[in-house]
Order: structure tokens, then sequence, then C-alpha cells
């Protein structure tokens, strides 16, 4: 199997069911800033971090990879008529989403108390950590625009906007860990 099809040569790209649309459309937004953050979490998963992080951080890759397939999925192409599903793709689960609240309480219990917003920084990891949230909260921006035009299961943008918070968490227990600094923003007093 070659790696290149030219298929996308004239600006379009098809979808899971086979329609065909421009590499621009929001649902190709979408599932293309949740590839973004996979991969940035593969960099994070990359790094000097603990095991069970690494562990956790691989089953997240794996939903987002289900949750890429269904925002890459045409609704109108995904039922058959007799209501049956024609792809075979995962789903989202309560059981993922409650898998991130776990890991966030158990992270939160070992953490100093946040009193402050923190800057992003202190250790690279700590940062890598940080603009992959801020992507996720890209692409759960771009997921809401495309939920609006074109509903799909509302786990999907529950899961994206927990796990978000998620690699918040991440990002202060690795500050933690690495003894980096969590540096308060306090903001500047005029007059």
């Amino acid at each position: 199997m070659k790696i290149y099809t030219k298929t996308g040569d004239n600006g379009t790209t098809a979808l899971f069911g086979g329609t065909r649309v421009p590499k621009h459309h929001m649902r190709i937004e979408s599932y293309g800033t949740i590839d973004e953050l996979n991969s940035w979490l593969g960099l994070i998963r990359d790094q000097e971090i603990d095991l069970h992080s690494k562990k956790i951080l691989t089953l997240i890759q794996d939903k987002l990879f289900t949750v890429g397939a269904i925002l890459a999925t045409d609704p109108e192409k995904a039922i058959l008529k007799n209501g049956k599903e024609r792809l075979n793709i995962p789903k989202i689960e309560v059981a993922d989403i409650e898998l991130l609240e776990k890991e966030m309480d158990a992270m939160e219990a070992k953490l100093p108390q946040m009193t402050h917003f923190i800057l992003p920084g202190g250790h690279t990891t700590v940062s890598y950590c940080h603009i992959a949230r801020t992507v996720c909260r890209r692409g759960e921006r771009m997921a809401s625009l495309l939920n609006e035009n074109e509903p799909f299961d509302k786990r999907v943008l529950i899961y994206i906007n927990r796990l978000s918070d998620y690699i918040f968490m991440l990002a202060r227990k690795l500050s933690f860990d690495l003894k980096a600094e969590e540096i308060k923003w306090i903001p500047e007093k005029k007059g």
C-alpha cells in the first residue's frame, strides 16, 4: 500500500463513508487538531516521567484515535437505512471520562492547593503539557462548532473537555515531580 494516493491533490479529502470534503472543512479541522494533540501527548510520553503517567497517556492516545474516527465520519453515511451502524467505529464510554476524573482526583490529592493561575513553564516537559492543553482546548472549540452544525455523540465533547483538565493536572503533577517552580500569575496592580 502506497502512502500517497494523489486523491487529495485537488484540495479535498475523504471522510469515513467516502464523502469528499475540502481539506479546510470544519470536520477536518476538528479531527486534525485531535491528531495534533495526540502527537503532543506522544512527545510528553517520551519524556522522563513516571510509568503510570506514561501508561495513562498511552490509553488516552488510543482514545484520541477513537475521537478522531468519530469526527472523521460522515454522519449521513454512518447509519444504514435499517438503523444499524455501517461503520465499525468504537465509542467513547462513560468509563473513559471517569478514568480521567479518577486520575485527576488522585493527582490533586498529592499536590499543594492551587490559589492562583499558573504561568506555563518551569520545565520543558511541563511546557509540553501546557502546549498540549491549549491544543486540546482548540480541538474542543473546533469539535463544539462541528457539533453545532453536524451533531455527534455528546460524550466526545465531554471527553475532550475533561482531557484538557487532565493535561493541566498532569502539568502540575510533573512540576511537582520534577521540582520545577510553579510561577503564580498575580495581576499587576495599577496606580
